[in-house]
């Protein structure tokens, strides 16, 4: 096991501010995240010493471990937990399971996790963890396996107090029930506190599962009322027919759009004329993926980005619009249900085409918004109605996508930028106001 602390009281290194006409390619998506910190903080005026702080991550671990397989024997396994920055109270960030996991990106999501804690003010900052891994390669059993070798390896990093996992890529909430129990079984009593998106039956809240997609979907309801699209007959495309896309299309669906593509990581499928939502879920469960649905035509995950449509929600891995295809994207509407889909460059070719692009940090501070209502349920012990869950998630996503569509205005900038610059200086006055230790 091997750990890395960047602590308060070090001085900062020169800080290397790369040029704005000149983004970083998306294989280093740490450089990708503070590409974007530095065009805030030039606007803000950030000193280098506040430059310095905000654009390292506090603290990384990475550790190495055994996990015994059903048939006896033992693989190796790395994961990683980073907490970017601690200023604003706990930490709080998500696990994933992938294979592509590697420090860079969970970084780069530490880090994108505290501007998303600020942009929709709430008092945690951004942490993230992830395994280097396939489940899908593994039963059950082995899941659990890894998932309590892995809490037990990052134990000295979390805490109900301290820092606070949630599920994302390929976790749930039962992966979050089996680290609250390895936490609580190593320091003697129940703890349900220590991770957010648990079981309802153990203190998860009412509407976790859904909030990441339903936030995304106030967002864009507020996003048309600015923008004057009449969301009702509005063509939608999903690409990411997990949980929150999944969730985003059927409630968009409600209101009258008509979604006519989703994908997953097998492909996707798409209908001009529209998907019966329920069936492609069933054809999903039936054989894994939505390509090969029978009411619709396959389509590549890079073509079904290209489809014409009025709104288009990018709610899978990161990395997916780039220079290569921004020019050829025909929605009036993107919204970030994904961390990280728009590269730095891609984001000025949208916003010069009049695109308008939600921004991650904003679009899908649904989740994180909701894990803290669950936090907050969990240290009262006393759990809030669905409908009492809903209604202030409701108001929270609006009223931030108001505060960054005002802030965009004012400097005329696109949204991205304007959610940086309010989150940025929202932390950097938290970092101000407690002064460096000792």
């Amino acid at each position: 096991m091997s750990i890395h602390l960047e602590p308060r009281t070090m001085p900062a290194p020169p800080v290397e501010r790369p040029a704005i006409s000149a983004p970083p390619v998306a294989d280093n998506l740490f450089d990708v995240a503070v590409h974007q910190f530095h065009i805030a903080a030039d606007r803000l005026g950030l000193d280098d010493g506040m430059r310095g702080i905000l654009s390292h991550c506090e603290a990384e671990l990475t550790v190495s471990f055994p996990v015994e397989m059903d048939d006896g024997s033992v693989r190796m396994f790395q994961g990683h937990r980073v907490q970017h920055n601690r200023g604003p109270g706990p930490t709080k960030g998500g696990i994933r399971y992938h294979q592509d996991v590697t420090l860079s990106e969970v970084k780069a999501l530490a880090m994108w996790m505290t501007w998303k804690c600020a942009v929709v003010g709430l008092p945690y900052g951004g942490a993230k963890g992830g395994v280097r891994v396939d489940p899908k390669g593994l039963s059950l059993n082995e899941v659990q396996n890894l998932t309590r070798r892995y809490t037990s390896e990052i134990m000295p990093m979390i805490g109900p107090n301290k820092d606070i996992p949630a599920p994302d890529v390929n976790t749930n909430a039962q992966t979050m029930a089996w680290i609250m129990d390895t936490y609580s079984m190593h320091v003697g009593y129940s703890v349900p506190g220590v991770v957010t998106g648990k079981p309802i039956a153990l203190g998860g809240s009412a509407g976790r599962n859904e909030a990441t997609g339903r936030g995304c979907v106030y967002v864009i309801e507020e996003a048309c009322r600015t923008t004057g699209l009449n969301l009702a007959g509005a063509r939608v495309v999903v690409q990411g027919f997990g949980n929150a896309g999944a969730t985003a299309a059927r409630l968009i669906d409600e209101l009258g759009a008509t979604v006519i593509g989703v994908s997953d990581s097998g492909g996707g499928t798409w209908n001009p004329a529209g998907l019966d939502l329920d069936r492609v879920s069933r054809h999903k469960g039936a054989t894994g993926s939505v390509r090969g649905y029978a009411e619709g035509e396959d389509i590549s995950n890079r073509e079904l980005l290209e489809l014409p449509c009025e709104i288009l929600i990018p709610a899978a891995m990161e990395g997916q619009i780039d220079t290569d295809n921004a020019h050829r994207i025909q929605a009036r509407i993107i919204a970030e249900a994904a961390n990280g889909p728009t590269s730095p460059e891609a984001d000025e070719i949208l916003f010069d085409r009049g695109i308008t692009v939600l921004p991650d940090i904003l679009a899908n501070a649904g989740g994180v918004t909701v894990s803290y209502f669950e936090w907050v349920q969990a240290l009262q012990a006393f759990p809030w109605t669905e409908s009492d869950v809903n209604d202030r998630l409701r108001k929270i996503m609006r009223d931030s996508y108001r505060a960054v569509q005002a802030t965009a205005s004012e400097h005329h900038v696109h949204l991205r930028t304007a959610a940086m610059l309010l989150s940025v200086r929202r932390v950097a006055e938290f970092t101000r106001l407690r002064g460096i230790y000792p």
